[in-house]
């Protein structure tokens, strides 16, 4: 399965929760929890439990995904840090995709959905020192307050959030989330990194620098 398809998949799935998401938000305004209930355990969307790619995504072991992802961004980190200390007047960004990004999508269903802890760490420290912290993500518009709503609900600072309008939703991924990079550069922005769990998220250039989270060969999308 394409990662096109994988990230629309997941995008139907997050427009059919879309309801239990925003009482989720309203019922929960303070910052986001720590505790780690059995909800984080794997989740299998029912529209996709009898294929062997979610039965291999159930699999999926969380600690073993969170020790991973941290891995990755402990690489991360000091070169952000040394371009935000040298950037001399640059307008500088980062640039996030979300599911299994910056949020734990695949571990967590059902919004409001907790933060994947690295990622927002460091998008923390990017803005703290003046860093725009954009999001682009395969997700349907129709969703942009459920979407926007998650990521300040657990805390992410929001500079720019791109979803794909009705016309964009059946093209290329990675050609519609490279389109959104040359914006944000239009706007003046030099993209010093961007992260993402696909190769979709990553490909096309327009930054200076990728870093990849597991995404085991298509697993989590």
């Amino acid at each position: 399965m394409t990662s096109a398809l994988r990230k629309a998949r997941s995008s139907a799935v997050v427009v059919a929760t879309a309801t239990a998401a925003m009482v989720g938000l309203a019922g929960g305004a303070g910052a986001q929890t720590t505790d780690d209930t059995p909800s984080r355990a794997a989740v299998v969307n029912s529209a996709t439990a009898a294929t062997p790619r979610a039965a291999a995504a159930a699999a999926v072991d969380y600690a073993t995904w969170q020790r991973d992802v941290r891995k990755v961004i402990d690489e991360a980190r000091p070169y952000v840090e040394q371009r935000i200390a040298g950037a001399g007047g640059q307008k500088q960004a980062i640039v996030l995709d979300i599911d299994n990004t910056s949020l734990e999508t695949h571990f967590q269903l059902f919004p409001p959905t907790p933060a994947v802890a690295p990622v927002l760490d460091l998008a923390r420290y990017a803005h703290d020192r003046g860093v725009g912290v954009f999001f682009i993500t395969a997700r349907p518009d129709v969703l942009e307050q459920v979407t926007r709503g998650n990521l300040v609900h657990v805390g992410y600072p929001v500079t720019g959030l791109y979803q794909r309008r009705l016309d964009e939703l059946f093209g290329d991924t990675a050609e519609y989330k490279t389109a959104k990079r040359v914006d944000i550069e239009a706007k003046g922005y030099t993209i010093i990194a961007n992260i993402g769990n696909n190769t979709s998220d990553l490909v096309g250039g327009h930054a200076d620098r990728t870093f990849k989270l597991p995404d085991y060969d298509g697993q989590l999308s």
